[in-house]
């Protein structure tokens, strides 16, 4: 068996593995990077996290997004979002705006990770994977 292919399972099991980030430590502004796979940081999807106030906050591609952070479980969250109700401008805008507030509202977990040559944050739902890097770095 080679290296890689011994690494590569090792690698994901984990990340299953690893315990969830405590939302103190991601507070602030975190710019979407990667949506299921795709890149999509050019539709500028902004998530703001409030810890303290329990809030969410950011632009989900079209619209300015806003709600109260509910904890399901130990590092599980979601949110039911209130938005503004502006047209996307494009396909790939409604293409993340429609799978984040799926994400929100499914439910998500919260896990700091090193993806795609940066430091950043991923959410993760039943359905979709998103990674994220801090705003201003």
């Amino acid at each position: 068996m080679s290296f890689r292919r011994f690494l590569l399972p090792l690698l994901f099991f984990s990340t299953l593995q690893a315990d969830p980030t405590s939302l103190s430590d991601i507070e602030g502004g975190w710019h979407l990077r990667v949506m299921d796979g795709y890149d999509v940081r050019k539709v500028r999807a902004i998530l703001d996290f409030q810890p303290r106030k329990m809030r969410l906050e950011g632009f989900d591609a079209c619209n300015r997004i806003s709600g109260k952070l509910t904890a399901l479980k130990e590092g599980t969250y979601t949110s039911r979002l209130m938005t503004t109700r502006m047209a996307c401008r494009g396909k790939s805008h409604s293409f993340v705006s429609k799978r984040l507030h799926e994400t929100i509202e499914e439910g998500f977990t919260i896990q700091k990770e090193h993806r795609h040559g940066i430091d950043g944050l991923t959410i993760k739902s039943r359905s979709h994977d998103l990674f994220f890097k801090r705003m201003g770095e």
